[in-house]
């Protein structure tokens, strides 16, 4: 599971409770995505501004947000993870979603101009600079105190969402690029079918650079499915975050991969009805759709299958200001997951998982995490068929459950009508549906 602590701090002792629960479900990694455009989140003793100006922002209403790991912190939580079986791989991310960093030191950008922390989600176009050695021997010091804080094999790198604007403006990029002999290619790539600019090559030339000097240290480094672009660092494991193809692209041509794909594995997205629910990024993906994603596909060939060595949920918290907000986010769908990566696709049974996830509610309860209880809800839904009537189909995952429901817009009640298949909806109606057990309404 990946923990975004950049876009909203997350104390340590909840960051312990978060592990608390991943090692409930023998997930054994953590991602800690340490590093991005709003913020700088770990104590590098070499550069102190990195914290005194990078850690910090001035939010819409006018106030600073804040927030570090020193580095004795950062071992106290290895150690906490460790004792669980959790290996914790951190993230320091380049060449972009750096201008946290580059607003404590300007001149690791290319035009060196002041700047502050980003305050909005999205992609920030100042970046790295990849036409000066600043920040390469940065980057090689801020590593240098990294490394040894993890004992993992692992060192993510980001690389993903990273403009190549500045470096087409910037007389350093083309002056390297020149020297490097990079040019735009002609034809499309074998590895993934498109053709790539130079710029999209310098960034390959940082990420394998930077790769060398993370192999130096016992290091190997993982990077989302961008740094397939202008071609893969040697030893690089890509995780694959826009779809599958990344990841099956990376695995054929002989790298490991993990696989993050959204919608399927993304906890920030929707779980239930946007209506209801509380505001998050955007997508939908129930704990049902996360269920049913497969990772190695059946009929992938043999070289792939051996590749992709791991699953991944991503927590992005632009919209998670509590620990309580990332509970709910996180659960049920992280164990979804859990249950994944540790499965053969062919042995995986939705039924049976429900019927034991209603005991998996209780040990969330009595570990005070508060997760989605979408579970006990009717998710309602249309379908047509093609020239066909249009639908409506009500579905709850809790086992066993009688589903009844009204069309005037009064409560459900266990005499109401009872839902055995799906119907055709007609004219106006005021649909709400629950469930029931035992002549009990669930969820309440």
């Amino acid at each position: 599971i990946m923990l975004d602590p950049c876009r909203h701090f997350i104390p340590v002792e909840n960051v312990k409770k978060h592990l608390d629960v991943l090692a409930l479900f023998k997930i054994n990694r953590m991602h800690w995505h340490l590093t991005d455009d709003q913020g700088w989140r770990i104590e590098i003793k070499k550069y102190p501004k990195l914290t005194e100006v990078g850690s910090k922002r001035i939010d819409g209403e006018g106030t600073e947000y804040s927030g570090f790991y020193t580095q004795e912190q950062i071992k106290e939580v290895v150690k906490y993870a460790a004792d669980r079986f959790i290996t914790i791989v951190p993230e320091i991310e380049l060449p972009g979603h750096e201008l946290a960093a580059i607003s404590a030191y300007p001149e690791l950008s290319c035009k060196g101009e002041p700047t502050t922390p980003r305050i909005i989600w999205g992609v920030e176009d100042i970046v790295l600079c990849a036409g000066k050695e600043k920040p390469f021997e940065f980057l090689q010091d801020v590593f240098d105190e990294v490394a040894p804080l993890f004992p993992g094999e692992y060192i993510h790198i980001g690389g993903d969402e990273c403009p190549k604007t500045a470096w087409k403006n910037s007389a350093f990029c083309q002056q390297l690029i020149r020297q490097l002999g990079l040019k735009d290619d002609t034809t499309p790539s074998k590895i993934d079918g498109i053709k790539h600019s130079k710029e999209d090559k310098l960034q390959s030339y940082f990420v394998t650079r930077m790769e060398k000097y993370l192999n130096s240290k016992g290091k190997n480094i993982i990077g989302w499915d961008e740094i397939l672009e202008g071609g893969l660092a040697p030893n690089a494991t890509v995780m694959s975050w826009r779809g599958v193809e990344g990841g099956m692209n990376a695995a054929k041509a002989g790298h490991n991969a993990i696989m993050t794909p959204n919608p399927y594995v993304y906890l920030d997205y929707y779980q239930e009805e946007p209506e209801i629910a509380p505001t998050t990024i955007g997508g939908y993906n129930t704990l049902k759709k996360t269920y049913s994603y497969n990772p190695v596909p059946d009929d992938a060939d043999e070289l792939a299958k051996k590749h992709i060595i791991g699953i991944q949920g991503n927590i992005w918290r632009e919209y998670m200001q509590t620990s309580e907000r990332t509970d709910y986010q996180a659960f049920p769908r992280a164990m979804a997951i859990a249950e994944t990566a540790w499965t053969q696709n062919a042995n995986k049974d939705w039924k049976n998982f429900c019927e034991r996830m209603v005991t998996e509610f209780e040990r969330l309860k009595v570990m005070n995490t508060q997760p989605c209880l979408n579970f006990y809800d009717v998710n309602i839904n249309t379908h047509a068929d093609e020239n066909g009537p249009l639908m409506v189909l009500l579905e709850s995952f809790y086992p066993n459950a009688e589903i009844r429901y009204t069309t005037d817009g009064s409560e459900p009640s266990k005499v109401s009508i009872l839902y055995e298949k799906p119907f055709v909806l007609e004219g106006n109606i005021d649909l709400k549906a629950a469930a029931f057990k035992d002549g009990k309404m669930l969820g309440i």
